[in-house]
């Protein structure tokens, strides 16, 4: 298995709408993605923060949708309630439970 963690920082305010373009934009296109398992959204309100954790069969099918721009394709419907840039890192996951 393995994991994208992706951090944004929302506009003040925005963490809502964020959330909702994730659930009703985002996570359904990931599910057809080849080898997608789970999205998890964190979020702390204080400091606006979000994390978007994605699970992933192989490291292979991970990195196809970045490849193909549907990350990017992804990331971009939330653009109007950004402030900053994302960042972006990938693990290799180990479910313990």
């Amino acid at each position: 298995m393995h994991a994208r963690m992706t951090t944004i920082r929302t506009q003040p305010g925005k963490m809502e709408q964020a959330v909702n373009i994730a659930r009703d934009s985002v996570a359904p296109l990931a599910k057809e993605q080849p080898g997608f398992k789970s999205l998890v959204a964190l979020t702390d309100l204080e400091s606006e923060e979000l994390i978007f954790i994605s699970l992933w069969e192989t490291k292979e099918d991970l990195e196809a949708g970045e490849n193909s721009g549907y990350y990017e394709e992804q990331l971009g419907k939330l653009s109007s309630v950004l402030a900053g840039q994302a960042v972006r890192e990938a693990f290799k996951a180990d479910i313990l439970a």
